[in-house]
């Protein structure tokens, strides 16, 4: 009896070592597992910064995955679930897009080493490759808009009908909202995936304009149906793809040029906080962020088209005799102060609140060598565009106004800024800007003028990449200067 017990205590002990080995050994490859295959370690910084996260349990599915065998049965009936699946699936995804994205990184941050570096590739036509002082630096904006046509996939949500969703303005003063949509979705497809799988990010087509045009009831100023459409959509991409929960929505992406884009935005507060939004009414003082958001250039086309004036400027020395020019309504707070104190009262300084109508808007802007660009109700005025087609240096009135593509533009060298403090001496300080200095500002609106360009079909560097290209950088989450 005694023996037997013996050998009863000598088997339970040899099956406690054995366990003991089985596990030092599933622990050793468990922490192999977890690390990135020929990743480098910062290469899954921007996973985290996406707000991907993967619990212990997750990690234990791929544990036994890659051990090739069955789990105890307990395992099996805790993991087996689906969305736990689909993201393990995410994580891969994410690793290999990561991955890519870490050398677009390394490319672009070594192309910032030479300012110049533009101008020196090879093998490039040199009327497209980016030079000079209006970019904070060329090389660098140059290898990341390279990388993007390179890289970037974007996913178009098919959910919804038109003409809400899938479809925008084309024309009159929120043109880019419908343009940037149908480009999207019916231009050439270079940077479409139909494969969300692939996507670096997912755009959502709505449409903020027709909101307004089909649910809001005029002078109610009830904005509650626009936020409530955008809530109900973010719901429904949310509960039939895996997508936007993996990130909480950081590389999704919106874009309204109607003034109460922001406000839409609010309807989901997910969407609001951390996605990205492309918006004309970059305010910061309404929450628009910059290191996230993206400021949308308003472009005012009447009836769809550029006018014929402005598609040929005069030559650059061509005489204009016009120191300065606005005319528009009186509406927010800072064109009554223009109006206010330059109204009727320049012969050089030509301010109206309604152009008399012997008189031609685009013509007096070609005439003049600053296009007053004051905002109205929000901070974003269309009359910046305009004022780069007419060749006229822009003159922004506006505070807590992000300027559209200032990742990579130097809006100093091909614009002017005045407080509104300084609207009582705005032609003491116009006067002050040496004929050097505006030449060079006027050299500098030229060079600008393809990147507010739009074009059917759309073209390397003009407007719709330019969008692209500043959607792109918040997803590498890089800046440019």
């Amino acid at each position: 009896m005694e023996t037997n017990y013996g050998t009863l205590a000598s088997v339970l002990s040899c099956l406690c070592v054995a366990s003991v080995v089985v596990v030092f050994i599933v622990s050793g490859h468990y922490s192999q597992s977890i690390k990135f295959s020929g990743a480098e370690p910062g290469d899954s910084v921007a996973t985290v910064e996406l707000q991907t996260k993967v619990t212990a349990s997750h990690e234990v599915r791929a544990v036994f995955s890659s051990l090739s065998f069955q789990p105890p049965a307990f395992y099996v009936n805790r993991l087996r679930n689906h969305t736990l699946i689909r993201k393990i699936k995410k994580r891969t995804r994410y690793r290999g897009q990561e991955e890519g994205l870490a050398r677009a990184r390394a490319s672009i941050r070594k192309a910032f080493s030479n300012l110049n570096r533009s101008s020196e590739i090879d093998g490039e036509d040199n009327n497209e490759v980016p030079t000079g002082d209006v970019y904070r630096n060329p090389g660098a904006f140059y290898q990341s808009y390279v990388e993007m046509e390179k890289r970037l996939k974007v996913y178009v949500y098919e959910e919804g009908e038109v003409p809400m969703i899938h479809d925008g303005p084309c024309k009159d003063i929120y043109t880019i909202e419908g343009r940037f949509i149908h480009e999207i979705e019916h231009g050439d497809g270079k940077f479409r995936t139909r494969d969300a799988e692939r996507a670096h990010v997912y755009f959502m087509p709505f449409s903020v304009t027709w909101m307004v045009k089909y649910l809001y009831k005029p002078l109610t100023y009830n904005l509650t149906p626009l936020r409530q459409f955008v809530s109900d959509y973010v719901s429904v991409i949310s509960a039939k793809y895996p997508f936007w929960n993996t990130t909480q929505g950081a590389d999704h992406f919106m874009l309204a040029c109607h003034d109460w884009g922001p406000h839409a935005s609010q309807g989901h507060p997910v969407l609001y906080n951390t996605s990205i939004r492309v918006l004309c009414n970059a305010n910061t003082s309404e929450g628009f962020n910059p290191q996230k958001d993206v400021s949308l250039p308003e472009i005012h086309l009447y009836g769809g088209n550029v006018n014929p004036k402005l598609l040929s400027p005069p030559p650059p020395n061509s005489p204009r005799p016009f120191l300065a020019f606005f005319a528009g309504g009186l509406h927010g707070p800072i064109r009554p102060i223009l109006l206010q104190h330059w109204m009727g009262r320049d012969t050089d300084l030509r301010v109206y609140e309604y152009l008399p109508k012997d008189m031609d808007y685009y013509s007096l802007m070609l005439q003049s060598k600053y296009c007053l660009c004051p905002s109205g109700h929000e901070v974003a005025s269309p009359r910046i565009v305009e004022a780069i087609y007419s060749e006229c240096v822009p003159v922004i009135l506006s505070d807590h106004y992000v300027l559209p593509f200032s990742d990579v533009l130097r809006w100093e060298a091909f614009s002017v800024k005045v407080e509104a403090s300084e609207i009582p001496r705005l032609k003491e300080v116009l006067k002050a800007i040496s004929e050097e200095k505006y030449t060079r500002l006027k050299e500098g609106v030229r060079a600008v003028r393809r990147h507010f360009e739009l074009n059917q079909p759309a073209k390397r560097f003009d407007v719709f990449h330019m969008i692209l290209h500043s959607v792109w950088l918040r997803r590498i989450n890089l800046k440019l200067g």
